[in-house]
């Protein structure tokens, strides 16, 4: 059950940097604010708060893995086509990962299946150890889709509220859930509005919303700031880092698939290279740059020029 405190006044400089109580089991609390006003809001022990999130999880056991993961597809005629062959790939709390690659090699479908959209063919998704291959979409992730996902017919806050209404939360504390995090993404005021009426950035926000509002462990995007201007692309990624990076915050794992090779450095601790179809996974660079980074940092520069060097 997730109890929300009451609501709070969000400017929006600290626009997704501000969010409620999570009930742990044992009737423990995971203190969910704002990290600027922590001193003033939080209560006198949060700082073994955050402690309890994990304190039931083997420290040595990854958050996510993939073991051997292959997908294959069969065709009009028959024939089998290998997309994924043999991905092999372990995620720890607290990384932000990047998965690039050839246009056409499987970055999305991969994404799907973690999420448990699709099926592998052969091999094991695990979450926590546990395998998560059945078919069923896993609840402790939320996707954030390149075409936005939204649903035409519902509102804003109806749009924001849908991954709410399996969770079996009374109806006053959806509502005030996804007012909160509607304040957070800047769309205060829009409440109302169809996505029709809403510009890309925007509507974005909106997916993005969707997703926080449920307090996912894993974060998956699909090229989400692709279809955005310039300037707006920069605006949310900075709000993603700033949710992905404040501890007090799920989510606890960001994985992106993106063409922009810079867009991967300046965001990630990992990038996953993936080959041409069937695709495997062809190296794995750590990003050594310390956080917070500054755009136009050469190191950045002399990682694209060799990530897009592997890739070509």
């Amino acid at each position: 059950m997730i109890e929300c405190v009451s609501s709070m006044s969000v400017s929006n400089s600290d626009s997704m940097n501000n969010r409620y109580l999570q009930e742990q089991p044992g009737g423990n609390y995971c203190y969910k604010n704002n990290m600027k006003n922590e001193s003033a809001s939080r209560p006198k022990n949060v700082e073994n708060m955050s402690k309890k999130l994990y304190e039931d999880d083997d420290a040595s056991t990854p958050l996510l893995e993939l073991r051997n993961v292959t997908k294959e597809y069969i065709d009009d005629n028959g024939k089998s086509i290998t997309v994924l062959n043999d991905i092999n790939l372990s995620v720890n709390y607290n990384e932000f990962i990047s998965v690039v690659g050839p246009s056409g090699c499987g970055k999305s479908t991969l994404l799907r299946m973690i999420m448990g959209l699709e099926r592998c063919t052969r091999g094991d998704i695990l979450f926590k150890g546990q395998s998560m291959s059945g078919g069923k979409v896993n609840p402790h992730m939320a996707m954030v889709f390149q075409s936005f996902g939204l649903f035409p017919w519902l509102t804003v806050i109806e749009n924001v509220e849908f991954g709410l209404e399996s969770m079996h939360i009374p109806k006053a504390q959806r509502r005030e859930k996804s007012l909160s995090i509607i304040q957070e993404v800047g769309l205060e005021g829009f409440e109302d509005a169809y996505p029709r009426e809403l510009s890309g950035g925007m509507k974005q926000r909106v997916g993005i919303a969707r997703a926080l509002v449920i307090d996912p462990e894993i974060l998956l995007m699909d090229e989400p700031f692709s279809s955005l201007d310039p300037l707006t692309a920069e605006a949310l990624r900075e709000e993603v880092l700033k949710v992905w990076s404040n501890k007090f915050t799920t989510p606890d794992v960001v994985i992106m698939v993106t063409h922009n090779v810079e867009e991967a450095v300046y965001l990630s601790d990992r990038i996953i290279i993936l080959s041409h179809r069937p695709a495997n996974v062809v190296k794995q660079v750590n990003i050594n740059i310390p956080r917070p980074r500054e755009k136009r940092d050469k190191v950045i520069y002399e990682y694209l020029d060799q990530i897009t060097t592997l890739i070509a």
